[in-house]
């Protein structure tokens, strides 16, 4: 008898197909943590919040010298916990609370995390999100079927030197699709 690992898409991205209207996700590029039978969690990676690093810290009443670093954007990772910041990040480090999704990715929710950025020590390449997408068991199963996302392995590339408004075609085109060019319902063979 043989057992076979399920499939999971953790550190792929969810590109969001053209007839996917949902507001959070419409033109999303969704980053996956974690996906197993029990569901799915990830973060969007390509929606600007109304907050700057800096922002953030302030409010945690973390000092930061660097303007860079206290102009870093910060994302809206989902619809769901808005108010709790997860930091994802290819640099695996001794966080106090950090998840090891494979072995280019991590994502971090302490506080240490944050300090270490302020300070210019954190991971140099990281990105900070608040709130995350989350699919129950068989969610996101039937989601994939139903063609509403394509998937395709994640890169630093477009997490982190692609412009975000450019990060949703950049992803697609990882798949060697012009997302632009394909239509706006789903077919089935």
């Amino acid at each position: 008898m043989s057992s076979t690992k399920p499939q999971t898409l953790a550190g792929h991205f969810l590109i969001a197909m053209p007839a996917l209207a949902d507001p959070p996700f419409s033109r999303g590029v969704t980053f996956l943590c974690q996906h197993d039978e029990d569901g799915a969690v990830g973060l969007l990676v390509n929606r600007l919040s109304e907050y700057r690093l800096g922002d953030v810290l302030a409010q945690m009443k973390l000092e930061c010298r660097d303007p860079e670093v206290a102009d870093r954007p910060v994302l809206i990772g989902g619809p769901v916990q808005q108010e709790r910041g997860f930091v994802l990040h290819s640099e695996h480090g001794h966080w106090e609370s950090s998840y090891r999704i494979n072995d280019s990715w991590s994502v971090t929710t302490s506080r240490d995390i944050l300090v270490a950025i302020a300070a210019g020590e954190g991971p140099r390449q990281a990105l900070l999100a608040l709130g995350y997408a989350g699919w129950s068991a068989g969610q996101l199963e039937q989601e994939l079927k139903d063609n509403a996302w394509l998937t395709v392995e994640a890169n630093d590339r477009v997490m982190f030197s692609t412009p975000l408004e450019e990060r949703w075609a950049a992803a697609a085109g990882l798949v060697g699709i012009d997302p632009l060019q394909l239509p706006g319902y789903a077919g089935h063979a």
